[in-house]
C-alpha cells in the first residue's frame, strides 16, 4: 500500500506539472523523447531483464516435493517474523489456552508428537520444536506457525470423527511449516507487488483523469487476486494435503479416513444451508475437489504405509461407511424421516475426552 500510495502522490504532482507547461515546453520533451526513443526502449528492456534474472536467482527447490519457487527472503529474517506473528496470536487467544491437564491439549499433543517422531528422516521436521497451543474456539481451523508453533482449535476437535481424521490435519498443517508455504506467498506477493507498479506506473501516464486511473488500479488488482494470488494458494494448498498424507502415512494413521473428512465437511455445509462458493473465488480447492484429490494419493499413501512396516488396516474401508450412511440419510429423507441419527454419525467427533 505504501509504494502505491508515494506512486499515485508521484504522478499526481508530476501530472500537475505537465498541464502547468507551456504548449512550446510540452514540445521539446516530446521531440527529446522521440530522439532518444532507442535508448528509452533499451531501458525498459533492461528494467525487465533485471527483473527476470531477480526471479531465476532466488529460485529454490521445495523440500521433499522438488518443485522450483521464489523465495526472497532469508530464512533468519522469516523467523523474526514468525516470532512476531507468534506473540500477536499468544496475545489475541491468551484467555482462550486450554490447559496441558487438558484431555483435548493431551490428545492433539499426542498426534503431533507421534507426527514428528514419524518424519524424523525429514531434516525440516527434526530441525523444528513442536509446541501445542489448543485455543477454545468453535471455529474449525488449526495453524502452524514456521517456527513450529502449533494452534489447534477446539472447533476442529468437534469437527473430526476419528484420531486419523485429527492426524492428517494435523500433518496437512504441519507440511505448510516444513514446505516453507508461508515465506513462499510472501515472496510471491513482495515479487508481484513490484510488478505491479510498473503496470499502475503506465495507468497514471496513460489515464487523463484520476477516476479512470483508481477504476484501472482496482482492475488490476482483482485480477492479480484471481488470476495469480488465488490460484496459486490453491496449488500450495493441494501440495500440503499430498504432503501431509505421506507425514500421516509414515505415523501408520488409517489415510482412506482423509478424504471422508473433506467429504463430512461438504455434507455439514449443505446441511446448514451455507452457499456453495466457486472454487476460483476461493484461496482454498473445494471441499468435493479436495476429496477427489486426496482418493488419487490414497494408493500411494497406503504403499507408504506399509514400506513402514505398520500394521494391517483392520474394519471396513471409513469412504465405504461415509457412502452407507449417506445412503442411509437420503433413504430416511426420502421417507420423510428425521435423519437426528445419522446427522449425529457423520458430524459429532469420535474422539472421547477424558472430563477433567
Amino acid at each position: 500500500p505504501c509504494p502505491k500510495l508515494t506512486l499515485f502522490v508521484s504522478y499526481r504532482s508530476i501530472r500537475n506539472w505537465w498541464k502547468a507547461l507551456p504548449p512550446n515546453k510540452r514540445e521539446l520533451f516530446k521531440e527529446s523523447a522521440r530522439r532518444n526513443k532507442w535508448k528509452i526502449f533499451l531501458g525498459v528492456c533492461s528494467l525487465g531483464v533485471v527483473f527476470v534474472m531477480f526471479y531465476f536467482t532466488h529460485l529454490e527447490e521445495t523440500p521433499i516435493t522438488g518443485r522450483a519457487r521464489l523465495l526472497v527472503f532469508g530464512k533468519e529474517h522469516f523467523r523474526e517474523l514468525s516470532q512476531m506473528e507468534y506473540e500477536m496470536w499468544m496475545e489475541e487467544f491468551k484467555s482462550q489456552m486450554l490447559p496441558e491437564t487438558d484431555a483435548r491439549y493431551q490428545v492433539v499433543e499426542r498426534v503431533v508428537g507421534h507426527l514428528s517422531e514419524s518424519n524424523q528422516d525429514i531434516p525440516e521436521v527434526s530441525a523444528l520444536q513442536w509446541v501445542i497451543h489448543v485455543v477454545d474456539e468453535p471455529g474449525v481451523n488449526a495453524f502452524v506457525l514456521p517456527n513450529g508453533q502449533v494452534f489447534v482449535f477446539t472447533g476442529l476437535l468437534d469437527a473430526v470423527s476419528g484420531i486419523h481424521q485429527l492426524s492428517f490435519i494435523l500433518g496437512h498443517e504441519i507440511a505448510h511449516a516444513v514446505l516453507q508455504h508461508a515465506a513462499e506467498k510472501a515472496s510471491l506477493v513482495h515479487f508481484l507487488d513490484f510488478l505491479s507498479l510498473i503496470f499502475l506506473t503506465m495507468i497514471w501516464a496513460i489515464c487523463p483523469r484520476d477516476s479512470l486511473a483508481v477504476v484501472g488500479q482496482w482492475i488490476q488488482s482483482k485480477l492479480q487476486e484471481f488470476m495469480f494470488d488465488r490460484p496459486y494458494n490453491r496449488t500450495l494448498e493441494a501440495e500440503a494435503d499430498k504432503v501431509g498424507l505421506q507425514f500421516a502415512a509414515k505415523a501408520c494413521v488409517d489415510v482412506r479416513a482423509s478424504s471422508v473428512f473433506w467429504q463430512q465437511m461438504e455434507l455439514a455445509e449443505t446441511i446448514q444451508g451455507q452457499p456453495k462458493i466457486p472454487e476460483w473465488l476461493s484461496t482454498h480447492p473445494s471441499h468435493e475437489n479436495r476429496a477427489e484429490h486426496l482418493d488419487r494419493l490414497i494408493p500411494q499413501a497406503l504403499k507408504i504405509r506399509e514400506s513402514c512396516n505398520c500394521p494391517s488396516l483392520s474394519g471396513p474401508d471409513p469412504r465405504l461407511i461415509f457412502r452407507l450412511n449417506m445412503q442411509h440419510l437420503l433413504e430416511s429423507s426420502k421417507d420423510q424421516q428425521p435423519p437426528n441419527s445419522t446427522k449425529q454419525d457423520l458430524s459429532k467427533p469420535k474422539l472421547d475426552f477424558a472430563h477433567t
